[in-house]
Formats: C-alpha cells, structure tokens, sequence
C-alpha cells in the first residue's frame, strides 16, 4: 500500500470555504484502478491558519503515480489554481509505503 497526503495551511477564517471546495469537488477517484479510499483530515489550529490534510490510499506507488498521470487527475485538479487565497503557501506533499497494518481483531 501507499499513502499520499497534501497538508494545507487553510487561512483562519477560510475553513468552511475551504472544506466546501472539497465537499462539492468530483474527485474522479472512484474509476481509478489501484484508489482504495481518501480522508480529508482537519486538524489544530494556529494563529493565522487551521491546518488540514488530503489522505488517499492505493494499492500501491505505482497506482499513486498512475494517477498524477492520468486525465481523471488532470480533471478533479482542473480548477485548483483558483483556491489559492484560501492556503498560505502551497500544499505540503508526503508519500509514504505502508510497512505495516494492523487492523481490528474479529471473533
């Protein structure tokens, strides 16, 4: 498994805008092979931001990298440019291997 993650330092007062632009986005990510699921994680506060992060999980890098390639990515990141007055400064980008799950014992 791989993990993709884009941490946003969303502007105080920009949050519900923000999570709007998420909420309402086709992220095209359903039809995409190797795409197990996707988190949007809002997180502490600061002073001037609250911070967030987009978490997806694949089945694998080589899915994760397929899709930064692919026109569904190209479509669901078509109108990005335009939110930049919610963030200050870019996202921040974090990939990493999954080493190890543990999951939920079941009887």
């Amino acid at each position: 498994m791989y993990i993709a993650m884009n941490r946003f330092r969303v502007a105080k007062g920009s949050e519900a805008d923000f999570e709007q632009v998420w909420m309402s986005r086709d992220s095209h990510l359903e039809k995409v092979p190797g795409f197990v699921e996707f988190h949007l994680l809002k997180g502490p506060e600061a002073e001037d931001h609250t911070l967030y992060a987009s978490h997806t999980v694949w089945a694998d890098y080589a899915a994760f990298e397929a899709w930064t390639k692919s026109e569904a990515f190209r479509a669901a990141h078509q109108r990005a440019g335009g939110n930049k007055p919610l963030y200050l400064g870019p996202p921040q980008f974090e990939g990493f291997e999954v080493r190890q799950t543990v999951g939920r014992a079941t009887s």
